[in-house]
């Protein structure tokens, strides 16, 4: 059986190596899903790079999580979370702006 306390006292151990991945994983991937959805490519290849991109979103919010339940409040778990949250919202109006510029450029082609 999965044990939380071990899992969640790893997480507040290797904090350092945990959060020097997890910041460029989730700014780059968060890009190419931004990238993606300027060049206007097929939503396949969005939903991978969306997949990414929220998977390490979820993993920094459960990381900080575990910060918070021990009751450590400070600045840099709240930056943490904040960029979490903007890499998740970022990704979900990528996908948004992607169906909306399709839908008009098919409207204005005549498809």
């Amino acid at each position: 059986m999965l044990d939380f306390h071990t899992l969640f006292e790893f997480s507040r151990t290797n904090c350092a190596g945990i959060c020097a991945f997890l910041i460029p994983a989730n700014l780059l991937a968060t890009l190419v899903t931004i990238i993606l959805a300027v060049l206007n490519r097929p939503i396949h290849q969005m939903w991978q790079s969306i997949s990414v991109a929220s998977i390490f979103a979820f993993l920094m919010i459960l990381h900080v999580y575990t910060w918070f339940a021990i009751g450590v409040i400070m600045a840099p778990t709240y930056i943490l979370l904040g960029l979490a949250v903007t890499c998740l919202a970022s990704n979900l109006i990528a996908v948004i702006v992607h169906k909306r510029t399709k839908f008009f450029s098919n409207a204005l082609i005549g498809n």
